[in-house]
């Protein structure tokens, strides 16, 4: 057994304990405050953004492995389709919503 396998996970500790803090603050920030709608909105998506960095830096350890720029390229890719998807909708749904009226 090498050391590296019995030592505790830290890093996933400190990641789930941070996830949970920005959920928290979300949660605080949606129904404690007095923000208009867009401002809340905002804090909300930035801290899902910084979430989502946590999770991929701590959880699926994307600066890890041999494959470099192979994870650089599919994070990439997979922002993309996000968006796509995202903004797709948006569009696909405002249009039909505005050729009803």
């Amino acid at each position: 057994m090498s050391a590296n396998t019995s030592r505790f996970p830290w890093n996933l500790l400190v990641g789930f304990v941070l996830s949970i803090a920005l959920t928290l603050l979300a949660v605080f920030v949606a129904f404690n405050t007095d923000f208009s709608k867009s401002i809340i909105l905002g804090i909300i998506g930035t801290l899902a953004i910084f979430q989502a960095l946590i999770q991929l830096f701590m959880f699926m350890h994307v600066t890890e492995g041999k494959e470099g720029i192979i994870n650089v390229v599919n994070m990439i890719y997979s922002v993309f389709l996000a968006l796509v998807i995202v903004f797709g909708s948006i569009w696909v749904l405002t249009s039909g919503h505005a050729s009803m009226h």
